[in-house]
């Protein structure tokens, strides 16, 4: 059988590191010089931290781990043959991969709250799983890299995420990117003045897609959730919605006057909107979307997504959101959240297409030793271990392989120096250094190879 790999996951070259850790680097970087620290958590978790904290979507969509031994063992058998498969997956799996980077989080956060200084600020960059149809930029496992504030309910977190972007995708040199910003309060003040606030969740998963399946697809899925059609005609002036930031806030504030929640969710979205106008960004821009909903359950205030410039097509490249009571679920209440994540693979696609990539030089020694047999490779070893105490990447080639082949490798790895150690060298102590650039030759001492590769 042919080798493969799993739909939706992907092998990654040495350039595609390179281009990789690139990315890493930069936005590592901003974290850090935004205050984040950094943490890593396991890429499993116990089945009951991760499930019903994503909606029924998400739920679905998380890939479970079967237990170890004979997992149906305990399974029981009426299920079994009734293939009530929901139900038989809680007795055969008791852990699953990690869906997304914010709920292990919180975990971490409740289970080490002690040795936590509040307001903790953290970045993390690790792979997340999706049981997910895989497309173009959609993948089954990839990187998040996220950035996360718990303990302090100050607005002026949301404007420092706004200006993170911003800085990552200045450094990145990635111009023309849109900042989205909604509020959760504002959607379940439009659910409150409708009339449908007992279908919040069906409302604000179905007004997420309207990018995506239209203004007819949302009404459709809206109806087939029990959304009255007198609910969805109220709410119809969101799908066109227009103007300047000023402006949508404004209809907004018009639009929730009998919603106490709607009109606090519209003053956070004034504020942030309005420190942003004020402080300025580098390369990006900052857009009210009312139809912005990120279909997840543990949203509550601020809510955001990155759209990539407009000459490429692909979904969003960021997100994220204020989630007050995130923590809570694991028995620890009161701990407001909020988070920004990075979606590192559409980035790359991105990078990529619009040819943002710099030269990246791949990891390669400085030096190659070439090899004549093993009395020359054993005087060469013995020099390496010089250089290489001498922070001098260096390598022995290890086989004895007639010159050209030798010679070949150094060329197509772009190597800059080769060493030649024949019997004539062995006797006389001294290498034979080569720049394969200028073709020069020289003879040196230990000492003097030393210096002439260290400089």
């Amino acid at each position: 059988m042919k080798p493969s790999i799993p739909k939706g996951t992907r092998d990654f070259s040495p350039t595609e590191i390179a281009n990789r850790n690139y990315i890493f680097n930069t936005i590592k970087a901003a974290f850090e010089t935004f205050g984040f620290q950094p943490i890593e958590t396991p890429s499993f978790e116990n089945s009951s931290t991760l499930m019903g904290k994503y909606g029924d979507e998400g739920d679905r969509l998380i890939f479970k781990i079967l237990n170890s031994g004979d997992f149906l063992a305990k399974a029981d058998e009426k299920l079994l043959s009734e293939k009530a498969s929901l139900q038989v997956t809680s007795q055969i799996s008791e852990k699953a991969l990690r869906y997304d980077l914010t709920v292990p989080f919180a975990r971490y956060v409740v289970q080490h709250q002690n040795e936590i200084t509040f307001p903790f600020k953290r970045y993390q960059i690790q792979p997340v799983w999706r049981a997910d149809r895989p497309q173009k930029g959609r993948f089954r496992e990839f990187y998040q890299c996220d950035a996360d504030v718990v303990g302090s309910k100050s607005l002026w977190q949301e404007v420092e995420f706004i200006q993170l972007y911003d800085t990552v995708f200045s450094k990145l040199s990635l111009a023309g990117t849109t900042i989205k910003i909604n509020n959760r309060k504002i959607l379940s003040g439009i659910a409150e003045v409708i009339g449908a606030k007992d279908k919040l969740i069906d409302f604000t998963v179905a007004l997420d897609k309207l990018d995506k399946i239209g203004k007819e697809g949302v009404v459709k899925e809206m109806i087939s959730k029990g959304i009255t059609e007198d609910a969805i005609e109220k709410v119809s002036p969101l799908f066109d919605f227009s103007g300047s930031n000023q402006d949508k806030i404004s209809s907004l504030e018009s639009m929730l006057q009998a919603s106490e929640e709607g009109l606090k969710g519209v003053e956070e979205l004034r504020f942030v909107c309005n420190t942003v106008e004020e402080l300025g960004l580098q390369t990006a821009s900052l857009e009210v979307d009312v139809t912005l909903a990120r279909g997840l359950n543990y949203y509550t205030g601020a809510i955001f997504e990155v759209a990539a410039p407009k000459e490429v097509k692909m979904g969003s490249i960021g997100g994220g959101g204020r989630y007050d009571d995130l923590t809570g679920i694991f028995g620890m209440p009161d701990v407001s959240g909020v988070g920004i994540s990075f979606g590192l693979d559409r980035i790359y696609l991105v990078l990529e297409e619009l040819g943002l990539f710099k030269a990246v030089e791949l990891p390669k020694p400085k030096v190659l030793f070439v090899n004549f047999g093993a009395a020359e490779a054993l005087f060469s070893m013995k020099a390496i271990a010089a250089l290489r105490k001498n922070n001098i990447k260096s390598e022995l080639y290890p086989d004895d392989a007639k010159m050209k082949k030798q010679m070949n490798y150094a060329n197509k790895r772009e190597i800059e120096f080769v060493v030649i150690v024949g019997s004539q060298e062995i006797e006389k102590n001294e290498f034979t250094l080569k720049n394969m650039k200028s073709g020069e030759q020289d003879t040196c001492s230990i000492s003097e190879l030393v210096a002439k590769l260290s400089s």
